[in-house]
């Protein structure tokens, strides 16, 4: 194994031969950067949350084919001129069976497919927080590889679930639910052992930007594959790619530097030496917390509705309580970083209380456009989750800027962001379906 007067620099190696023994909390210099296991596991990770948020975002792309009946002989005007040609009398009897076969078509009402669309959200948000204590538990391995299979083998079973009946759809997208919140919560422990904290930053922006991109791309092809091949493919394909995604996570992620089998010398020690042992309760805390609120969060905004106040007041007052106060809690962290107790409890409670949102602006969706819902809601998600990118990069800008007062410049930069996307949905949130995602009636010729 390589010493620690080898891997560092020049001058602290003169000081060693001076009589001056070296810092042994230094870290080794000349490790492998980009071409290094930790990287390597990082851009898993990030396909992982690829497939993860790709199979959690499909249904939103192919909802539209699921319910669209206009292929269909019984839904087409009787005027000859409105069918595609070649499809009259026979031929077009042929091509709708053929159609039916290839793609199934459902009679779900609008109300139906918002359900469909939140039931794979409850058990995001149950098991958020017990997957990041699990995870200390059990280890990240096994838990985001379990969250990983789980829910590609879900993902490959839901066109079979659908055809069984609603209720067998909905049993399986609130398993997958669990399953991808256990890959969510969980595997921030990794870089816990695996991101020397001058690098967490470039480390956890690689892993989590696989979000994005999960929901770009099902986005994308989507829409392709559902009109080439028939919309069970979005899920058969990305069901795939989750199994082998879980493949390669199984055989070349581990726990740990230590435990890792092809790890370097240098690379272990570099990045032992430069870690501070976190704890993994304290970790998890958030998530907990979190998990709670959410719950009682629903419950107080059903209980505003039971005493009559307005839709759009319970949405806007939900919403209000759950940005203000986190937002509020995360600026005045500076001001008591001397109480360890204070910053623990304000940076838990600031992350806890933002689940009350979700029965506010999380689901506005389903009050203004029931019929697209699924989609807008999908598509806001995927905007959200780029956050997850870009708050390490403007993190890290801030604090090459300042190294004192970064954070506070940063935290505050955060309070501003809330603070103007609350004025703009108190402002301009509706509550009431408009008239562009209102159903027309089809008058037939």
């Amino acid at each position: 194994m390589a010493t620690m007067v080898e891997l560092s620099p020049t001058g602290e190696q003169n000081d060693y031969v001076l009589g001056k023994p070296a810092d042994k909390k230094t870290p080794p210099q000349r490790v492998p950067g980009l071409c290094s296991v930790r990287y390597g596991i990082a851009f898993i990770t990030h396909f992982c949350n690829f497939t993860l948020l790709a199979q959690n975002a499909i249904i939103s792309i192919t909802m539209v084919a699921m319910v669209n009946s206009t292929d269909h002989a019984p839904h087409l005007n009787g005027s000859s001129e409105e069918l595609p040609a070649g499809l009259n009398g026979a031929k077009h009897e042929e091509a709708s069976k053929h159609l039916s076969v290839k793609a199934p078509v459902y009679n779900w009402s609008p109300q139906t497919q918002g359900i469909i669309f939140s039931s794979v959200q409850y058990g995001m948000v149950l098991m958020q927080g017990p997957g990041g204590y699990l995870a200390g538990k059990i280890g990240t391995k096994k838990l985001v590889g379990i969250a990983l299979i789980g829910s590609s083998l879900l993902t490959l079973c839901i066109p079979l679930a659908a055809n069984l009946g609603l209720a067998y759809l909905l049993a399986t997208r609130a398993i997958q639910g669990l399953t991808q919140g256990t890959g969510y919560g969980g595997q921030l422990a990794l870089w816990q052992r695996w991101a020397p904290p001058n690098e967490r930053g470039r480390l956890c922006s690689i892993a989590l930007s696989g979000m994005i991109l999960g929901i770009f791309t099902v986005l994308l092809v989507g829409g392709i594959i559902s009109n080439s091949l028939g919309w069970p493919f979005v899920f058969y394909i990305f069901g795939g790619i989750g199994v082998v995604c879980w493949i390669l996570w199984l055989i070349l992620v581990y726990d740990d530097p230590v435990s890792h089998p092809w790890i370097s010398d240098p690379e272990k020690e570099y990045i032992l030496s430069s870690l501070d042992h976190q704890n993994g309760f304290l970790s998890s805390l958030p998530f907990l917390v979190a998990w709670t609120i959410g719950i009682l969060g629903g419950q107080l905004a059903d209980f505003l509705l039971s005493k009559n106040f307005s839709v759009v007041t319970v949405r806007k007052t939900v919403t209000t309580l759950g940005t203000i106060p986190p937002a509020t809690l995360v600026v005045a962290l500076p001001y008591v970083r001397s109480s360890f107790i204070t910053t623990v409890t304000f940076l838990t409670l600031a992350c806890g209380i933002c689940p009350l949102s979700q029965p506010g602006v999380y689901i506005n969706a389903l009050d203004i456009a029931p019929r697209y819902a699924s989609f807008l809601m999908g598509t806001s998600r995927g905007f959200a989750h780029s956050s997850a990118v870009l708050v390490p990069i403007v993190g890290g800008f801030f604090l090459n800027q300042d190294s004192e007062f970064g954070w506070r410049n940063f935290f505050f930069l955060s309070f501003a962001i809330s603070l103007f996307g609350l004025i703009l949905f108190l402002v301009f949130g509706k509550a009431d379906v408009q008239e562009w995602a209102k159903e027309r009636k089809v008058t037939r010729l």
